[in-house]
């Protein structure tokens, strides 16, 4: 069966191959700011669930598939943040995390898609603390500089430069990198899949 991935997210895509998939990527478009405004009162894990089911409903299915959609988002002092978008908010944000922790929460939505028409999902999030190292100004203005953090969840990569600056982690690494293998595996369970039958 075809995995269909609702991500842009180069990340996801490396861990669903190094774990034996070749997904098909679809991104979706969905407008997170919007989406986010119009929910009434959600949890963290409720908001970025709900992101991911919003991606993968968004995006063309094929008659016979899985589609995955994931949304990652930083739970920090009581915050929930996503992605920077500018140096100078990655500035400010690695100034508060630098030497504490947060919570990175991952939403998965899974689809199972049969002639064309979603028969089954099942969604969850997954949490990971996140232990913050403490970067020297030159090496934030580095790092920074290197557009990597202005574009990820939190402002951080733990596969990627940012792996420099975080001193440890509480939980499933896949998660922070973008997809929970062992939550997307059971979703998938869930949905009538078996994980190896995507190999």
């Amino acid at each position: 069966m075809r995995l269909i991935l609702a991500s842009q997210s180069p990340a996801r895509l490396s861990v669903l191959r190094s774990a034996g998939v070749e997904p098909v990527v679809r991104v979706s478009g969905v407008d997170e700011d919007a989406l986010v405004a119009s929910l009434q009162n959600p949890t963290p894990e409720e908001t970025v669930v709900a992101l991911s089911a919003a991606k993968a409903e968004a995006i063309e299915h094929d008659d016979e598939c899985v589609v995955v959609g994931c949304d990652s988002m930083l739970l920090f002092e009581g915050e929930l943040v996503g992605k920077p978008g500018t140096a100078e908010v990655a500035r400010e944000r690695w100034r508060r995390v630098a030497g504490k922790s947060g919570v990175l929460i991952t939403g998965h939505t899974v689809l199972r898609v049969s002639g064309g028409e979603v028969v089954d999902r099942a969604s969850a999030a997954e949490s990971t603390t996140v232990r913050f190292g403490t970067p020297s100004d030159e090496e934030l203005e580095a790092y920074i500089a290197t557009g990597e953090p202005l574009h990820v969840a939190g402002g951080f990569t733990i596969d990627g430069l940012g792996g420099w600056f975080i001193d440890g982690i509480d939980g499933d690494h896949t998660s922070v990198i973008g997809i929970s293998l062992p939550l997307t595996r059971r979703l998938l369970g869930q949905v009538g899949v078996s994980a190896s039958t995507l190999w």
